[in-house]
């Protein structure tokens, strides 16, 4: 019987959502007939290697969300250690968290991305680094934190400088009108698009772990057109990053001026929520593939790509 240690918790602002997907990975792997062996994640990355060490796991599964748990940082442990782990790499992982990377590998790659400047809190102090309306958010953070919007008339813009408590990096970034779009991928396979839709200014933390923060319409209704592109894009993008097992594509849908309209690549999680509801088993079970057959799959891609 295949043994698969599953890390969750971590030390980042998504710490509870990575809890959730732990205690459900752990069911599913379990139901699919895994011994599965979990370890929460805490500061002391000692007890961690210890608690690793002390499991011998055939496979790590990857539950952590967030800094040090897709940006590379454990997955550089996992290496040390010579344990296979499931989704991408150090250097994808690395390269996704940062979205200033992540944004030049897609640009390099041909796909399209919004227009978008790093700057310092002193330079966003100052002036604004686009017209507006435009976003401001963290280079290395995920799940929308730290995330504002600027428009026209609102006069927060020092206040937001100021207070910032994030990497020094700050991406402002063209803020697109329209719809919010998502795609995964397993392995070389996009799954689906699906449409999110909030009651929120825009899809933000609360929208995303909520209960009725935002709805998810699966397959998005949208011009067959844009289905294709969005499906091809988050596998290109994939590719472009170097992701292996499971990710997950952002877009913008700006179809204020009709359809078709026109499709923008935000970031690759390498790290999607994997609860039942999230949205990546979600499309999996739209294409006929059960949570528990997922997580199963995760693990062996993991194991053979070892």
């Amino acid at each position: 019987m295949t043994h698969v240690a599953v890390l969750h918790g971590g030390v980042s602002a998504e710490r509870e959502v990575s809890l959730n997907t732990g205690r459900q990975v752990v069911a599913a792997l379990r139901q699919a007939g895994f011994e599965v062996t979990p370890i929460e994640v805490g500061q002391d990355l000692g007890a961690v290697i210890a608690a690793l060490q002390a499991a011998k796991p055939d496979v790590v599964f990857n539950a952590l969300h967030g800094r040090f748990g897709e940006d590379g940082c454990i997955q550089g442990v996992l290496d040390w250690l010579g344990l296979p782990y499931t989704h991408s790499g150090l250097r994808a992982s690395a390269i996704a968290m940062d979205k200033a990377a992540a944004k030049a590998a897609f640009a390099a790659a041909g796909l399209p991305v919004a227009p978008s400047r790093i700057v310092s809190p002193e330079e966003l102090e100052a002036a604004d680094p686009l017209p507006r309306p435009y976003v401001v958010k963290p280079v290395n953070e995920g799940s929308s934190v730290g995330v504002e919007i600027l428009r026209d008339g609102d006069n927060r813009r020092a206040e937001v400088a100021r207070g910032w408590k994030y990497d020094r990096r700050i991406m402002a970034e063209a803020y697109i009108p329209g719809r919010e779009l998502t795609v995964a991928v397993m392995g070389d396979r996009p799954l689906e698009v699906t449409e999110i839709a909030t009651g929120n200014v825009f899809y933000d933390y609360e929208a995303k772990y909520a209960d009725g923060g935002s709805r998810h319409t699966l397959p998005a209704p949208v011009h067959p057109d844009i289905r294709a592109q969005a499906m091809e894009v988050a596998l290109r993008a994939h590719q472009a990053l170097g992701c292996r097992g499971v990710s997950r594509a952002d877009f913008r849908y700006d179809d204020t001026a009709g359809e078709p309209g026109r499709l923008y690549i935000l970031e690759v999680n390498t790290q999607p929520g994997m609860t039942r509801t999230s949205l990546v088993p979600e499309q999996a079970a739209h294409v006929g593939i059960p949570f528990p057959d997922l997580c199963a799959w995760m693990v062996r891609e993991a194991r053979n790509g070892a």
